[in-house]
């Protein structure tokens, strides 16, 4: 509860970091990160590109300082993150922004990280204060109020005071729904996740950085969008299929392929959002949580999955521990 308190925390730094944007005028906006970063930023990508004209984009760091962007340099602003602040490829693209005269912005947990020490302003949270969707979420929308596009930032900002308690009562009330898919899936060797909307980046990150990084299992991960453009071919009877429901409006995309997925397996795993309360937070802010609601239950999965498959979640065969 004290990491997501720290996240809350940071509502005035955030606002002056982007006060700061605003006084060097900056004109667009680039989401940087490497992994599951990359993966956690596609929401607030997606959230600003809903409601406003002002450009902004999730990109990968490895990729991006290869290939860049026309639109990137002195009027820019990069946001990196780094649970750790020791990301390699993360780092690279800091060096890289700041070459090109870009207002550079980091999310992390450690003040003394090489992240910390190399951004223009660093926005410290506790240590392992992941995911970073609650200061993105907060620098967005506070950036969309100010072009007036977004007229309930500060109803937001205090009902996001309400989040670290709800995430607890949604880790307990997804607790044995987690244990009974762990249980029932301690051997089962290969998962078919899909996703949508603003719960798609949710999707790609469990599936790379939850079950293949940390548990070695096999996976396939695909859009709501694309199931039927080719991936929909793997399903057999047996195949686990699990099914990531957020509550934007590209809920009926995911309810085609459930209805897909529960005429041709047997074994559908729907984790829907809106499952959840969140007693206090406005109807209208709901689908704007659902990727942290989700990467709660999700947390509660894999912790049951560590236990069941006695896989540690820490463990790692390449992964920082062979030179690539």
């Amino acid at each position: 509860m004290a990491q997501h308190e720290s996240t809350i925390a940071l509502r005035e730094d955030i606002e002056k970091a982007l006060l700061t944007a605003q006084e060097r005028g900056f004109t667009n906006l680039f989401l940087v990160g490497a992994g599951g970063t990359y993966a956690n930023m596609l929401a607030h990508e997606e959230f600003v590109r809903r409601r406003s004209s002002f450009p902004v984009r999730a990109v990968i760091a490895s990729e991006f300082v290869l290939t860049s962007d026309s639109r990137f340099g002195s009027d820019s602003v990069a946001i990196f993150t780094s649970a750790s602040g020791t990301t390699e490829d993360t780092l690279a693209a800091v060096v890289f922004a700041k070459e090109k005269g870009a207002l550079t912005i980091g999310l992390t947990g450690y003040p003394d990280s090489p992240l910390a020490q190399a951004t223009d302003i660093a926005l410290i949270t506790a240590p392992k204060a992941w995911p970073f969707d609650v200061q993105l979420l907060l620098f967005t929308a506070k950036l969309l109020s100010t072009r007036g596009e977004f007229d309930d930032y500060e109803k937001l900002a205090e009902e996001l005071k309400l989040l670290p308690g709800l995430l607890l009562k949604v880790a307990a009330q997804a607790d044995p729904l987690a244990e009974e898919f762990a249980r029932k899936h301690r051997a089962t060797d290969y998962h078919f996740l899909v996703g949508s909307g603003n719960v798609w980046g949710l999707t790609y990150l469990y599936s790379m950085c939850v079950l293949e990084e940390m548990q070695w299992l096999r996976t396939t991960r695909v859009h709501a969008s694309e199931f039927f453009h080719g991936s929909l071919e793997l399903i057999e009877e047996d195949t686990s299929m699990i099914l990531f429901f957020g509550e934007d409006e590209t809920r009926p995309l995911m309810e085609r392929v459930r209805r897909f997925a529960e005429k041709y397996s047997n074994d559908v795993n729907v984790f829907d959002s809106a499952d959840y309360p969140l007693e206090g937070i406005s109807p209208e802010f709901r689908s704007l949580l659902s990727p942290v609601v989700l990467d709660t239950v999700t947390d509660r999965i894999s912790k049951h999955l560590a236990r069941e498959r006695d896989h540690s979640l820490d463990i790692r065969r390449y992964y920082r521990v062979v030179e690539y």
